[in-house]
C-alpha cells in the first residue's frame, strides 16, 4: 500500500475545514437531533465520495491510507458507513462464505464508529453491513470483538446484529450477494503487491481479482506500473504456479512501455523454459478466464501476442502465430478461416488449445453482434456465412449452442424492432431465419413456426 499523496491530503484537509466550520455542524451540535445529523451527512458525504472515487481511479494503492484519514473524528463519521461496507466486501471469502483471514480492518472501522460521539446517529446506517460482516467472520473473532467493548449500549447493539438465519451457508450466500449488489457502482478495490514468496501465496488471489477488476474498466492504471514491473522482475516468484496467472493478466490487460516489455518477455521466456508443461498450464488458465467471463478482446490478445517470443518453438508460439493472422487479416477473411482450420486439425478436438481458439472466435462474433444495430441486419446475414464456416471447422456442440443463443438474441432484437409483419424487413428476416436456422439445426420447423406465429 502507499501513503496518501500531498494533493489528496490537501483536498481532504479542505473538506475537513469546510465541515468543521459549517453551519450544519453547529446546528447539529446544538440540537443533537438525528434530522440535523442527516442534513450534515447528506451535505458532505457526496464531496468525500468524489475524492474517494478520484483516488480509487488513479491511485488505488492509496485507498487504505485515505480510509484511515477519514477515521479522524473531525469528519463526524459522515463517510464511515461507506468505508465500513467497503471493508466488509473487499476481503477474500471461501466457498462457505466465511472470511479466509480475520478482518482487522473491518474491526478498526467498526470500533471507530462505536467510539464516535455520533454513534446513535451512525448506527442507523450500518445495521445490514454489520450483520453481513459478522456472518462472514469466525466465532472466535466475534467473541474477541465483544470482549473488547465496555459500553453496554454499544455491546447490546452489536450483539443484536447476530442473525441466526445467516448461520446457514445458503442463506448467508444469498444475503451476501444481495448486499454486494448495493455497492456495484462503487470502486473500492485495492490489494497488496507481494514482496516475498510467502506474501505471494497469501495475497495472490486478491491481487488477481483486483487486477482483473481493473482490466475491463476505464480506470487510469498508470500508478500501478511500478508495482507491476517489480512483480515481474522478482525471480523468486517464478517457482510458484500462481505467478503464471499474474503474468497472463499483466500481459493481456496492462500496457507496458518498450523497456518494460523486454523485461516481461524475458521473464515469460524463462517461465516457458523452466516450468514443466508450461503450455498446458497456460491454456488451462486461459480457459478459466473465458469461463469466468473475463473480457479477452482482440486488443488484449494482440498485446500479449506481441510479448510472446515466437522463436521459442512451443504450443504458445503456434497459437499466437495463428492469432496474429486472425488479428491482421480479420476473423472473417478466408485466410484466417483456413489458418484456424489447419491449426485446429493439428490438435485434438477437445484439447485446451482448441477450446481457447473456439472461445476466442466466439468472442469476435459476440462483439460483432453486440454492436450491430437493427437496421444493419443484412450484415448479420453475411456474417452468418462465416459462422457456418467456423461451425464446420470446429464441429463442437458447445460452440454451436453459443452461436445459436447469440443469433437468437439478435433475431429477437430484430423482431422487436420490426414489429410490422407486413413490412419488407420483417419478411426478409423471416425468410432468412426459417431457412438458415433449420439448415443449422438451430430450430425445428415447429419452433420456427412458433417464432413467427401471429398472436391473436
Amino acid at each position: 500500500m502507499e501513503a496518501l499523496s500531498k494533493e489528496y491530503k490537501n483536498h481532504l484537509e479542505q473538506l475537513k475545514l469546510a465541515l468543521v466550520n459549517s453551519e450544519l455542524l453547529t446546528t447539529y451540535l446544538e440540537s443533537e437531533e438525528p434530522a440535523d445529523y442527516k442534513a450534515l451527512y447528506e451535505a458532505f458525504e457526496p464531496h468525500i465520495l468524489e475524492l474517494y472515487e478520484l483516488v480509487a481511479d488513479k491511485n488505488p494503492m492509496q485507498i487504505v491510507a485515505l480510509e484511515k484519514a477519514l477515521l479522524d473524528e473531525s469528519f463526524e463519521g459522515v463517510f464511515l458507513p461507506k468505508i465500513l461496507g467497503f471493508s466488509v466486501l473487499r476481503p477474500e471469502i471461501d466457498n462457505q462464505y466465511k472470511y479466509k483471514r480475520p478482518q482487522e480492518r473491518f474491526k478498526e472501522i467498526l470500533l471507530t464508529i462505536c467510539n464516535s460521539a455520533n454513534f446513535e446517529s451512525i448506527k442507523q446506517r450500518i445495521g445490514q453491513t454489520v450483520q453481513i460482516g459478522f456472518a462472514l467472520s469466525s466465532s472466535i473473532w466475534l467473541t474477541n470483538l465483544f470482549n473488547s467493548i465496555t459500553n453496554k449500549k454499544v455491546k447490546t447493539f452489536l450483539q443484536s446484529m447476530m442473525n441466526d438465519k445467516l448461520r446457514d451457508v445458503e442463506f448467508r450466500k444469498t444475503a451476501f450477494k444481495s448486499y454486494e449488489v448495493q455497492f456495484k457502482s462503487f470502486n473500492f478495490k485495492t490489494a497488496d503487491f507481494p514482496e516475498t514468496v510467502t506474501d505471494l501465496n497469501v495475497d495472490a488471489s486478491s491481487l488477481l481479482e483486483f487486477l482483473i477488476y481493473r482490466s475491463d474498466r476505464k480506470f487510469d492504471n498508470t500508478s500501478l506500473t511500478p508495482h507491476l514491473i517489480k512483480l515481474i522482475s522478482n525471480k523468486e516468484f517464478a517457482k510458484e504456479d500462481v505467478f503464471i496467472d499474474l503474468m497472463m493478466i499483466i500481459g493481456l490487460f496492462y500496457p507496458l512501455q518498450a523497456e518494460h516489455q523486454k523485461e516481461y518477455s524475458k521473464t515469460f521466456d524463462s517461465l516457458r523454459s523452466s516450468v514443466p508443461d508450461f503450455s498446458v498450464k497456460y491454456f488451462n488458465k486461459l480457459i478459466l478466464l473465458y469461463q469466468n467471463n473475463v473480457q479477452i478482446s482482440p486488443e488484449t490478445e494482440k498485446r500479449i501476442s506481441n510479448l510472446v517470443n515466437k522463436s521459442v518453438k512451443d504450443e504458445l508460439a503456434k497459437y499466437y502465430t495463428l492469432m496474429d493472422v486472425i488479428h491482421t487479416k480479420g476473423f472473417i477473411h478466408e485466410d484466417s478461416i483456413e489458418a484456424a482450420r489447419q491449426y485446429y486439425d493439428q490438435h485434438k478436438g477437445l484439447s485446451s488449445e482448441n477450446e481457447c481458439l473456439r472461445d476466442s472466435i466466439f468472442g469476435y462474433f459476440n462483439t460483432f453482434l453486440s454492436n450491430l444495430d437493427e437496421d444493419s441486419y443484412h450484415e448479420y446475414f453475411e456474417i452468418n456465412k462465416v459462422m457456418v464456416s467456423y461451425i464446420n471447422t470446429f464441429s463442437n456442440q458447445r460452440f454451436n449452442q453459443n452461436i445459436k443463443e447469440l443469433s437468437m438474441k439478435y433475431i429477437q432484437k430484430l423482431l422487436h424492432h420490426f414489429a410490422d409483419k407486413r413490412s419488407k424487413d420483417y419478411q426478409d428476416i423471416k425468410k432468412f431465419v426459417t431457412t438458415t436456422f433449420l439448415d443449422l439445426s438451430f430450430k425445428s420447423e415447429k419452433e420456427l413456426a412458433e417464432i413467427f406465429k401471429t398472436k391473436k
